[in-house]
């Protein structure tokens, strides 16, 4: 009798490990299935994620307000290093130079990396549509770099185009405009702005508004500006919002600031009025000093000859 409860005991304890290998087996391979559908789900978020990089993308802010279009012919023919805005963060541009002759405009833009295989000169969604016309590709200069060379319409005007991802074969619309205040003066056919002779200013003291654009936008610079007029040409003193500025570059020359009262105030001579001059100034606000482009705006019609 001991001999037969035993032996029931035996094969109830048998039964009931085998039944607890049997539940852990299942909750192992319930487990494992979980896994690998979280694997499944994590896998399509990052490919989603990656595929909507571009999209997600910062958007800048490309010209400026009153932009007016310049059209080859209002340009000397030649070949010019011009600066261009560009709506994507994605898409750097390391450099580009402008090639103005008598059929038009071409411009070779210059790609750091092998980021892209092509360009379309139009929407994303006509590049889609276009099954491979119309497609740029790309040169490689003696740096390695990719260089697109596409038409360009005008400078000054928002130009729409799209870059096709090396990575995912899928086109990204891009707003682009190719910056003609970044071009030198015998770019020009025709003086592009008033000058002092021009406008009649004779020697003196003047104020004048004047518009900063560039950088951040955080920073400005005082406005009326005071004007001098010596010898025929004029010079503006600028002063910063802060005197974290400690140097400017106007027309190839460099210039030091003066600190007052929290301001960094450099005097500079002013190219022209009523148009947009190029300028630098390099920070010191940030962990390194940093050389920013900016431009400043003379509006002629608001000089004013000081008493």
């Amino acid at each position: 009798m001991k001999k037969t409860i035993i032996a029931i005991s035996l094969l109830t304890v048998l039964a009931l490990a085998s039944c607890g290998a049997g539940e852990n087996s299942s909750e192992q391979s319930s487990s494992q299935a979980a896994v690998s559908v979280s694997d499944e789900e994590n896998t399509e978020e990052t490919t989603a994620a990656e595929s909507t990089e571009h999209a997600t993308a910062p958007q800048n802010e490309v010209g400026f307000d009153g932009m007016q279009e310049i059209s080859a012919d209002a340009l000397n023919a030649g070949d010019y290093s011009i600066s261009v805005d560009s709506s994507s963060s994605m898409f750097k541009i390391a450099d580009c130079i402008l090639h103005v002759g008598e059929d038009g405009m071409t411009a070779d833009i210059i790609i750091g990396s092998k980021s892209y295989d092509a360009m379309f000169m139009g929407t994303e969604d006509e590049a889609k549509a276009s099954e491979g016309s119309g497609r740029i590709t790309y040169t490689e200069n003696e740096s390695g770099q990719s260089v697109f060379t596409v038409p360009v319409e005008a400078l000054d005007k928002e130009i729409q185009c799209a870059a096709l991802s090396a990575k995912k074969q899928e086109w990204y619309g891009r707003t682009l405009v190719f910056r003609g205040d970044s071009l030198p003066d015998n770019a020009f056919r025709e003086l592009r702005y008033a000058t002092v002779d021009s406008l009649g200013l004779e020697d003196g003291e003047y104020t004048v508004e004047v518009t900063l654009d560039g950088g951040s936008g955080k920073a400005s610079v005082a406005s009326p500006a005071r004007l001098t007029v010596e010898n025929g040409k004029a010079a503006a003193e600028i002063k910063w919002s802060s005197d974290k500025y400690d140097k400017m570059i106007a027309g190839d020359v460099e210039y030091a600031p003066e600190i007052t009262d929290g301001h960094s105030v450099f005097e500079i001579p002013v190219e022209g009025f009523d148009y947009r001059m190029p300028v630098q100034a390099e920070t010191t606000a940030m962990s390194e000093p940093h050389m920013i482009d900016y431009t400043l705006f003379f509006d002629s019609a608001t000089i004013e000859k000081c008493e």
